[in-house]
This record gives structure tokens, C-alpha cells and sequence, in this order.
């Protein structure tokens, strides 16, 4: 008996004694720093600077709006309807900003008409641009001229047809008559951003009632016409009665800003002004990063001294890691020798114990799977197989070799063994791959159900399952006929019986010696259509119980109807051509037969004369427990 290693020095004291020291000198520096470094009054002074700056770009805003609304009325009462060359030219001159200055009277405007058009021509020539703009704004935007007509002021951006940026002020104007008519000023909105003094850190810009933006830094967000009505800065200014006011809101990006905003009664304006907040913890962040530099740099020095106790560790853990990967691979033969006196130590020798433990569990499972059905070994060994019988609904099938006394005749015993083992390996892969389990072997016989102990919990897909197996097994047979012929390699011709039915399934047998099987009249149903392959002429049959449960999916021929021992009156039997949608099968799916007269002459079976049988008398009766 193996002698217990002893723990000396325990693993546990080396980490605590390490991790505090880390942790302590860490976490205590790391405190400290913020401490010293971080203040309260940065979001603050923040939040103070974009409310000043908020401020200043709305009083820039309404002054210059103000300005250009007030020259331009100013303009129009001086010249009256007439375009006087040296009034507009001075105008013009005193103003460059401003593109054009329109006068529409509602009777005009009805005729596509201007009572004055004013351009000033230095200004498109200077940034290149084409006066029909104008009037595709005009069109465009007809129903802000006609709220004019009624007394009401609208900004807006005319960026969009101009390809540059610019605003347009609607404003109402008395007539002569009393009626009101429309002023369009058309303005860079260049002068307007210059004045708001952006800074590196906040961006100021202007929306109208729309929430249209008209005015901001940004060209490409004026040239596409954003509109930020969604917005959750927008709604609280519109849904807030105050006029200017500052909150913390999360874009549709996900990041979060601090937005001020300015009412502006002028055309229903907005001024907007915002920073993101994580622009203002740039400090905090820069002193976090010196905070995680400096504990980085303790962390280092930490992990040289654990990098040196981690010796004693470390070597021992790679070869048990090395041990594992290997019994992973399933080597279970792994020779490890403890180097010290710990819980690693203790850790090595279990684990040697463990990989001896483990390889002859290995050797048992993989010879009791050898006589046993490896789905049976395993749930066994998993104890999920429940002690006595219960009633399952399953697909039985039988399969028989076609003269197999008179072969085996003809050959030597060693030869007998050989040949079935090449046959049984290749009939129980196709049972394997369908979800199948092999009961038991019969002589030359197999015997296999679907539906326990594993089922799909549907009988029909069970039964369809045991016929793709079938059908795998027709094509598997003829690639194993190949090269055959003669009494040393004879031609081989099975028949299979399938029927669907209750069974008793369970752990059948004496207290010394048990095995897991299906008993029932379903079975010997199943036992009993398989013997009536050889009067038929057919390889495949199937029950009146399995054809209901499957006739959408397979392609059959029904055969004559036969009197079954045990049976009151005559079942009847049908013959399995193919599954016209199983492509997946070799030598099925729309390339295989469509007729059994095709699968005779593809197996090279005769046709029967059924005038001269008598299905009564040949069928077989196999000896199956339950009878």
C-alpha cells in the first residue's frame, strides 16, 4: 500500500500570504490616488462652461436672425415694390451674407409670380452656385410661404437645394392693402456658425419648429436635412415649458451627453449645445490610467516574487495538465511521481490512482459493449435503464439469409465465422446510423427495433428509421456481392420482415445473467413477415401496422394477403420498393426503383408464380421468446 503524502506546506498559506500582498499594496495605492487626484467639481464646471456656451451661441442666434429680418423689411419699405439697383447694390454691400431677398404677394404667388426679386449676383458668383435654386426652394416649400400669407414666421434650411449652406427666413410683411405679404431672405448660414465660438469639446447648432436642423458645424448634417425630432434632448425642450434648461441624455448611439438648449420665440427656434460626457471625464480618465499604470507597475514587481514560489507549483501542474490532455485523448496508462509534500503532491498521487482507475473501466465497458449493444452498455452504466418491463410501441425487424444451411455446407467453419462477421459488421452499421439498436443475433439472423431504448417519441419516424436501415442494407449487400460467386464466396440474398407494434421492453432474464430485450406478439409478427420474403420473391416486407404509419413517404407494392399463425384472420403484407424522397440513400430517393419488378431484377430475384404457392404453408415460425 502506497504511503499518504503529507501536506508541509500547505498551498493555501503560499496564495494568502501572496494575493494579500498584492491586494494591500494594490488596491491601497490605486485608493489613494483617486482620492488625491479626482474632484467633485468637474461635471460642475462642466456642465456650467456648455450652459455659458449655450448662451452665447442663442444670443448670437437671435441677434443675427433679428439683424437680417429687420435690413431686409427695412430694404423693401425704403425701395416699395420697385427694385431700385442702388438701394439693393448698397444693401448688398452691407450685407453679404445674404443671397437674395424675395417679395410675394398672395395674388402673385398664386401665378408663380414675384412682386420683387433681389439677387445678389457677388454672391453666387463668389461661392459659384445656381439662382434656379431659389425657385425649387419656392416650390418646395410653398406651404411655409402661404403660412406668411397668415402672419407666421418660419426659418428654414435651404442647404439641400443650394449644395451650400444656407437659411431661408419666411417673414410676414404689411401690405399697402392690409393683407400680409411673404418676405424670403436667403442667407449663408456661414456667419452664424463663426459666431458661435465653437470650442474642442462642445457643438452648438440651430433647429427650427420642424426640429430641422438649419445651422450647424457640421455641412454634411445641413446638406442631408437631419432632422432630430426623435431625439431625446429634442423632446424634453419641446415637452418643458421653460426656456432654457440642461439634462443628461443618451443618444441613439448609445452615448451619453450633456445637451443645454435655448427657446428662441423668433421663428420657434432652438439652440442646442452640447458635450459628450465622456469628453468631460477625460480628466478623471487620464488619472485613472496613471492610477492603473502605477498599480500595473506594483502588480509587476508582485509578480515576480509570485513567479518565483510558482516554481513549486507550476512544474508539477503543467505535467498533470499533460496528464489530463492525454486521458482526454483516452491513453489511460499515465505513470506520474509526486515531487513534493503539498496538496499538489496529494493531487498527483489521486490522479495516478485515478488514470489506473480509469483505464479499467475502459477495458470493462469496451468488452461488455462487445457482447452487449453499446446503446444498452452505455445507458447501463449510466443507470438509465429501468429495472423491469414497461410497454414501449416499437418497429421490430428481422433480417434472415436466404439458404445459409447450404452455404455454411460448403464452407469450413473458420470460413462460416469470417463471412457473417464482414456481413454483420456492415447490416448493423446501417442499423447504427438510424438510430436503431441491435437486440440480438440469431444464427445468421439479426434481430433490431426502433422506438427503445432509443426513440425519436414518435412511432412514425421510428418505423420510417428501420426502413432507411433496410433500404441502406439492400444497397450495403450489393456492394458486398461484388466480386462474389462460386461456393467459397457465394452470392448473398437476405429478407427483411418489419412490423410496428406494442412490446414489452426491459432487463429480461435470471437473477445471474440478464439482457435487455423486447418480447411481445409484434415480435413474432415481425419474425413471421420476414419468412414470407423467400415465397413472395421479395427482400423487404412490411406490415399493414408499419405501411399506415409510413405509406406518405415509401414507395410499396402490396402482396397477396396470408393467414399468420396466431393471427384470426389474414393480414396483409407489403412489399418496400423505395423512398422516392430519401436521396441521401445510395441506390434510393428519384434514382431508384419504381416497380419490384425493377428490384428483382436488381437483386437478381425471380418472380414468383403466385398461382402455385401457398403463403399459408410456407410461412415460417421462428422460436421467439414470448410465443
Amino acid at each position: 500500500m502506497e504511503k499518504q503524502i503529507s501536506v508541509r506546506f500547505p498551498i493555501g498559506a503560499k496564495l494568502i500570504i501572496i494575493v494579500s500582498f498584492l491586494i494591500v499594496v494594490s488596491l491601497g495605492s490605486i485608493t489613494y490616488l483617486v482620492n488625491y487626484f479626482v474632484s467633485d467639481d468637474v461635471r460642475v464646471t462642466a456642465e456650467n462652461t456648455n450652459l455659458d456656451a449655450n448662451t452665447r451661441s442663442a444670443n448670437a442666434v437671435e441677434s443675427s436672425f433679428t439683424t437680417l429680418q429687420s435690413n431686409a423689411l427695412l430694404l423693401l419699405d425704403v425701395i416699395g415694390n420697385s427694385a431700385e439697383e442702388n438701394a439693393s447694390s448698397l444693401y448688398f454691400e452691407r450685407n453679404p451674407d445674404v443671397a437674395a431677398v424675395l417679395l410675394l404677394s398672395k395674388e402673385n404667388f398664386l401665378y408663380g409670380n414675384y412682386n420683387l426679386r433681389m439677387v445678389n449676383d457677388k454672391f453666387f458668383a463668389r461661392h459659384e452656385l445656381d439662382e434656379s435654386a431659389i425657385e425649387s426652394f419656392i416650390f418646395t416649400e410653398r406651404e411655409a410661404v402661404e403660412k406668411a400669407f397668415l402672419g407666421e414666421f418660419t426659418i428654414l434650411n435651404a442647404t439641400p437645394f443650394f449644395e451650400f449652406g444656407m437659411v431661408a427666413l419666411v417673414v410676414p410683411r404689411n401690405s399697402h392693402d392690409g393683407k400680409n405679404d411673404a418676405v424670403v431672405i436667403f442667407a449663408s448660414s456661414e456667419f452664424l456658425t463663426n459666431s458661435f465660438g465653437q470650442s474642442s469639446t462642445s457643438v452648438s447648432y440651430v433647429i427650427n419648429s420642424r426640429a430641422d436642423i438649419i445651422v450647424h458645424p457640421d455641412f454634411e448634417a445641413m446638406r442631408t436635412s437631419v432632422n432630430l425630432v426623435d431625439s431625446p434632448l429634442i423632446i424634453q425642450m419641446r415637452k418643458n415649458n421653460d426656456e432654457n434648461r440642461q439634462i443628461l441624455f443618451t443618444d441613439s448611439d448609445g452615448k451619453e451627453y450633456f445637451g443645454a438648449y435655448r427657446k428662441i420665440a423668433l421663428g420657434d427656434l432652438g439652440v442646442i449645445t452640447t458635450v459628450q460626457s465622456e469628453v468631460i471625464f477625460e480628466n478623471v480618465r487620464n488619472t485613472t490610467k496613471r492610477n492603473v499604470y502605477l498599480g500595473l507597475a506594483v502588480l509587476f514587481v508582485s509578480i515576480i516574487f509570485v513567479w518565483i514560489w510558482s516554481l513549486s507549483l507550476s512544474r508539477p501542474l503543467v505535467k498533470l495538465t499533460q496528464a489530463s490532455a492525454q486521458i482526454e485523448a483516452g491513453n489511460y496508462e499515465i505513470h506520474l511521481v509526486p515531487k513534493s509534500h503539498d496538496e499538489i503532491g496529494m493531487l498527483t498521487q489521486s490522479f495516478g490512482k485515478m488514470s489506473v482507475g480509469l483505464a479499467e473501466r475502459e477495458r470493462l465497458q469496451d468488452t461488455f459493449s462487445r457482447f452487449v449493444n453499446k446503446t444498452i452498455a452505455e445507458k447501463s452504466a449510466k443507470g438509465e435503464l429501468a429495472l423491469g418491463g414497461e410497454t414501449k410501441v416499437c418497429t421490430i425487424f428481422f433480417s434472415d439469409i436466404r439458404s445459409f444451411t447450404a452455404i455454411s455446407e460448403k464452407l469450413e467453419p473458420f470460413e462460416v465465422v469470417e463471412f457473417l462477421n464482414q456481413y454483420m459488421t456492415r447490416m448493423v452499421e446501417c442499423v447504427n446510423k438510424t438510430q436503431g439498436t441491435v437486440d440480438k443475433y440469431i444464427g445468421d439472423a439479426i434481430m433490431a427495433v426502433w422506438g427503445t431504448p432509443l426513440t425519436s417519441e414518435d412511432p412514425g419516424t421510428d418505423a420510417l428509421r428501420c426502413i432507411r436501415a433496410a433500404l441502406m442494407m439492400r444497397h450495403s449487400l450489393r456492394e458486398f456481392n461484388v466480386g462474389r460467386g462460386g461456393d467459397k464466396k457465394p452470392i448473398i440474398r437476405i429478407g427483411c420482415g418489419i412490423n410496428t407494434g406494442p412490446v414489452i421492453a426491459g432487463q429480461i432474464g435470471s437473477t445471474e445473467r440478464m439482457e435487455y430485450t423486447v418480447i411481445g406478439d409484434a415480435v413474432n409478427f415481425a419474425s413471421r413477415t420476414e419468412a414470407l420474403n423467400k415465397p413472395l420473391h421479395t427482400d423487404i416486407l412490411i406490415t399493414e401496422n408499419t405501411y399506415k404509419l409510413v405509406k406518405d413517404y415509401v414507395l410499396v407494392e402490396q402482396m397477396p394477403s396470408v393467414t399468420v399463425k396466431g393471427k384470426s384472420r389474414p393480414v396483409q403484407m407489403y412489399a418496400v420498393i423505395n423512398m422516392p424522397y430519401a436521396d441521401d440513400i445510395p441506390g434510393a430517393g428519384k434514382d431508384g426503383p419504381k416497380t419490384m419488378a425493377e428490384v428483382r431484377e436488381l437483386l437478381g430475384i425471380d418472380a414468383p408464380d403466385l398461382g402455385t404457392v401457398n403463403l399459408d404453408e410456407d410461412e415460417k415460425k421462428y422460436k421467439i421468446q414470448g410465443q
